[in-house]
């Protein structure tokens, strides 16, 4: 029966209603002890840092909270955002001499609702210092395999998918994935690595049957045809590991040693849900500055909008930041994929808007 106003929807701290939820969040709430616990027997720091920030963080797509910073006096101080990732103000840790820490952070992100999406969720962030890309994808196996356990489950379920963490799994460059599922080389469509033209990958997609359309840049296609052709088989029967990311595409990833065409960046996918994100760091703080303004210009152009580089977390890098390897990982999406939860409603303690009907 559709709500009215005569017959008002059941909010969801009804005891009828809360009751049918709580068997799902407890196996949630296991499932973020065993988290903390596997960090904890590796001699990992839980850390905590504010989630107000002058700068939220600067990938082109996504979009801030922000507010005021008040005096005593009732005067506003200065421009705020709550952080969409503790990413800076934990690597301004790294920078101090704290070697392994992992942060299990409230982050805030505007414009977001979906199944798999909130304005408000909790991020796992943790970072090795000495490390590289690979030592965190050691560090996922083991960690998915601990929570699944935790929570109860045997494999991982999303719908009509599953994946198996404790079978091998998937490790796979991005140019394979576009050769395996979508029969392009991509690379040979890159003609610049670090500022690629649309053209020949707009040629390269129009050969699939994947048309680009106007005023479309290299970064727009790629994920029409990553989206349509590739995204769908990663971590379908296992997880995978999605590594090798183009050059432009680096975030804050250092370059490969192996291939200058790339970036130590890889993603996690587990039954095609987008789970982690991981960089071995980028530390070169010139470079940095300049990808900061890069995407800010890039944000300003599609969104109309500009946030501040945060000129402290790039004073840090020169003064000097270690080699090290970070990753975040949606701990929500976790908790659905352990308990096969078809929405992120469902292992949320509370929505932060009292949550459609479902």
């Amino acid at each position: 029966m559709n709500p009215t106003p005569s017959c008002p929807a059941m909010p969801w701290w009804h005891r009828d209603r809360f009751s049918a939820r709580l068997p799902t969040l407890a196996r949630r709430a296991a499932l973020v002890r065993a988290v903390r616990a596997w960090f904890d027997q590796r001699d990992f720091l839980e850390v905590e840092t504010p989630a107000l920030q002058v700068s939220p963080g600067l990938e082109p797509h996504l979009i801030a909270f922000a507010t005021d910073l008040e005096g005593a006096d009732g005067r506003v101080r200065r421009r705020m955002h709550l952080h969409t990732s503790p990413e800076f103000a934990m690597k301004k840790l790294l920078v101090g001499g704290a070697p392994r820490i992992y942060q299990l952070a409230r982050v805030f992100r505007n414009r977001e609702g979906s199944r798999l999406h909130s304005p408000e969720f909790t991020l796992l962030e943790w970072y090795r210092a000495g490390a590289g890309w690979r030592d965190l994808v050691d560090d996922c196996q083991g960690l998915l395999r601990a929570a699944l356990r935790a929570a109860g489950g045997d494999v991982f379920r999303m719908g009509d998918a599953v994946a198996d963490p404790f079978a091998d799994w998937t490790i796979v460059s991005v140019a394979e994935a576009f050769h395996r599922w979508a029969g392009i080389d991509l690379m040979a469509a890159t003609d610049d690595p670090a500022a690629p033209s649309a053209g020949p990958l707009a040629a390269a997609a129009a050969a699939i049957g994947i048309d680009a359309r106007p005023g479309d840049d290299w970064e727009t296609i790629f994920f029409r045809i990553f989206l349509e052709r590739i995204e769908p088989h990663l971590g379908q029967g296992v997880p995978t590991v999605l590594h090798d990311y183009p050059i432009s595409m680096a975030a804050l990833s250092r370059q490969s040693a192996d291939d200058p065409r790339v970036a130590e960046r890889f993603e996690l996918y587990v039954c095609g849900v987008e789970l982690a994100n991981a960089f071995g760091e980028l530390t070169d703080a010139r470079l940095q500055r300049a990808r900061f303004i890069a995407d800010m210009d890039r944000k300003e152009q599609l969104y109309g909008m500009r946030y501040p580089v945060d000129e402290d977390f790039l004073a840090a890098l020169e003064h000097g930041m270690p080699e090290s390897a970070g990753i975040a990982l949606g701990i929500d999406r976790l908790a659905m994929l352990a308990t096969g939860a078809a929405h992120i409603d469902a292992v949320l303690w509370a929505p932060v808007d009292g949550g459609p009907e479902r």
